[in-house]
């Protein structure tokens, strides 16, 4: 596995590298020349690469392996989530208003308190909070706190005034504004219609997202993540996307991880043509157009097949009408983009397939590489049409420990639980997978992806929610790496260890194969390469001359 004899700029070297061709680590070295790896092999072999200014890397049992690759995260909105009051662990709403008041005593200057990841399902009550209860401890300031799942909001009566929101405001289409029963607006705002409030909220300068994307960058690097996909999140937090401001990280040499670009699928393919002409690089490209179908199964917005258990009334919606939807994926298809679809309940599922079969139809077969996002409940009728369409499933195993399960039951029922987040069945049937973390409804962790994967382990943080859909390690961490290169048109040059392949690397201090599967999620980076570039370095890493 040898090219024409170079001096390396860098060889990293250990007794557990997972190159992603074996299903086992096994003791290798690596030879690194400008932003390359031209050359594997033992370290006798790749010893004669090494010269006077080699920076050499001896690893023991820390296991060495391709850059974590997160297929789905929205980078700004996590940057901004990133300095927000974190109200996961709350078990009542007092509880979340305490850590809120302190917070928002804690940054008097700030404009806004902005919180996240809420979910009244782990609240003592399960009742869902109202602007009063948070009026109480902000009320000089318009506060807005993000539900654990991104799709509805609670804020106070400051910031539905700054908004405009009141008895009268009608609900967007695909939004709805929560009401009392005086028909007042209660602080509850679902899909769209958080917008009005988002808009001012993340009104920020240029040099605050510098500072924002800056952050997320380091923060990415430290987890061994080397490549992610930033993915259109709502037309309201349409004010964070900035590309230009990636661009100029690019240009200034401090883009620290590959970013691929995925804008909104909405029709206007004149501005998708522009976007991806404009960004084509191996740092920063478009790869493709994203879009959602439908919202959230603990909100029921998600669209479902038949109506919801505890709410027969409804079925949730389709955030487009679904003709609209499939004409959007005929013509992005036609013009050769990649196409993406957040589709959580069986009936957007469906209709993703529809779409894409569609377009099939209609352009005749392609390597598309189209994906669906989430992939939550599915029908089992429509689980072999990922491998008959050619579609990758893009999962976040962890989603399925972040909603309370009872409550996460109670919405769709017994039936259709037993196909909720089937990873190992999507597996069997020919599905791709590739993984990511939809960060910030997540933290960035990787190991905490592959932690649920491995386990089940559902929000109890003891009970196996169908441990017949674990995977193992191995597919576990290729879905994170190799399925994420793949579904980009990039496993060419991206996803594994080989010679000719970009020089992306992690090393964990702790070798995953070795250890108890509880212990994974805690396991730290030692060392994070992109682009044949150390980018983060564990203080106590150890470097030869």
């Amino acid at each position: 596995m040898m090219m024409s004899k170079k001096i390396a700029d860098l060889i990293v070297s250990g007794n557990a590298v997972f190159t992603g061709l074996t299903d086992e680590p096994q003791p290798a070295s690596i030879a690194i020349v400008d932003n390359k790896i031209i050359a594997i092999g033992s370290m006798e072999e790749i010893m004669i690469y090494k010269g006077e200014e080699t920076k050499v890397y001896s690893f023991e049992d820390q296991l060495i392996m391709p850059g974590f690759h997160d297929f789905h995260l929205h980078a700004m909105d996590g940057a901004v989530a990133m300095e927000t009051a974190t109200l996961f662990s709350a078990r009542s709403e007092a509880e979340a208003l305490e850590i809120i008041r302190e917070f928002a005593e804690s940054r008097p200057d700030d404009p806004w308190v902005i919180g996240s990841v809420w979910d009244a399902g782990y609240w003592d009550t399960k009742q869902l909070p109202d602007r009063h209860s948070l009026d109480r401890v902000v009320s000089d300031r318009p506060a807005l706190m993000f539900h654990a799942e991104g799709h509805y909001a609670w804020v106070n009566s400051k910031a539905l005034e700054i908004a405009g929101i009141d008895r009268n405001t009608e609900n967007p289409a695909f939004g709805i504004i929560g009401k009392d029963e005086n028909g007042e607006p209660d602080g509850l705002l679902y899909e769209k219609a958080m917008g009005a409030v988002i808009r001012h909220a993340y009104n920020f300068t240029k040099e605050k997202k510098r500072e924002l994307f800056k952050n997320f960058l380091a923060y990415a690097s430290s987890l061994g993540v080397t490549a992610v996909h930033d993915l259109f999140a709502t037309e309201s937090l349409a004010i964070l996307t900035d590309y230009d401001l990636f661009k100029e990280f690019e240009d200034k040499g401090q883009l620290t991880a590959r970013i691929h670009l995925w804008p909104a699928l909405d029709g206007n393919l004149d501005r998708a043509r522009q976007l991806r002409e404009t960004y084509q690089t191996d740092m920063l490209r478009v790869s493709g157009l994203k879009q959602f179908i439908d919202g959230v199964i603990t909100a029921r917005t998600a669209y479902l097949l038949e109506p919801y258990t505890d709410q027969t009334d409804t079925c949730g919606e389709t955030s487009f009408p679904p003709e609209t939807i499939k004409k959007w994926v005929v013509d992005a298809d036609k013009e050769g983009f990649s196409i993406r679809f957040h589709a959580i309940g069986d009936g957007a599922i469906r209709l993703a397939f529809d779409a894409y079969e569609e377009a099939q139809k209609e352009n005749g077969k392609r390597d598309s590489r189209h994906s669906i996002e989430h992939v939550e409940v599915i029908h089992p009728d429509d689980i072999h049409r990922f491998k008959e369409l050619d579609v990758t499933a893009s999962m976040q195993p962890d989603h399925f420990a972040m909603s309370e399960r009872g409550v996460y039951t109670e919405r769709i029922g017994a039936k259709r639980e037993q196909h909720v987040f089937s990873i190992h069945s999507l597996q069997k049937a020919g599905a791709r997978l590739a993984f990511g973390t939809d960060f910030p409804i997540d933290i960035l962790n990787p190991l905490l992806q592959v932690y649920r994967a491995v386990t089940r382990i559902d929000s109890s943080g003891v009970t196996v929610w169908h441990p017949e859909e674990r995977i193992t390690l191995t597919d576990a961490l290729k879905a994170y790496t190799a399925g994420s290169a793949y579904s980009t048109f990039r496993e060419h040059e991206l996803g594994t260890l080989e010679v000719g392949k970009l020089a992306d690397i992690t090393v964990l201090e702790r070798n995953l194969f070795e250890i108890p599967a509880e212990e994974i999620p805690d396991t730290k980076v030692q060392l994070t390469i992109v682009d044949g570039k150390v980018v983060f370095e564990h203080t106590e890493t150890l470097i030869e001359k």
